[in-house]
């Protein structure tokens, strides 16, 4: 198969365009279960109206005071960062990591939204 011959619009990662398949109204990757659109109207979400949650649902805000819901290992370190560990003045950006903030006695991090819970 050739990239002339793929469904017009479909976005390929590498070598990995040969192996997608269609399901209902996206593109499906196999290995790695990653999903694209297949009409480009739906494939760049406006920033501006991106919702982060945490944990439990609740809409996260900048300026937020949030709560470690686990502990967390850092890499690089020996350091934990405890389970109850209140992080205050929370800055959300996009990425895999949607929180950036400064955890006291550890300094400056990004932590995923999913680990936290709003204060």
């Amino acid at each position: 198969m050739k990239a002339e011959d793929a469904e017009p619009g479909a976005q390929f990662i590498g070598a990995l365009w040969i192996y997608l398949y269609r399901n209902d109204s996206v593109y499906v990757c196999p290995e790695c279960a990653h999903e694209w659109p297949m009409n480009d109207a739906a494939v760049q979400a406006d920033p501006a109206t991106t919702v982060y949650r945490d944990s439990a649902g609740n809409v996260l805000q900048d300026g937020d005071n949030v709560t470690v819901i686990k502990d967390l290992k850092l890499k690089g370190s020996a350091g934990v960062i405890r389970m109850g560990t209140r992080v205050k003045n929370i800055r959300l950006v996009d990425g895999d990591h949607d929180i950036d903030c400064t955890v006291d006695g550890f300094g400056a991090m990004s932590l995923k939204s999913a680990f936290v819970r709003k204060a």
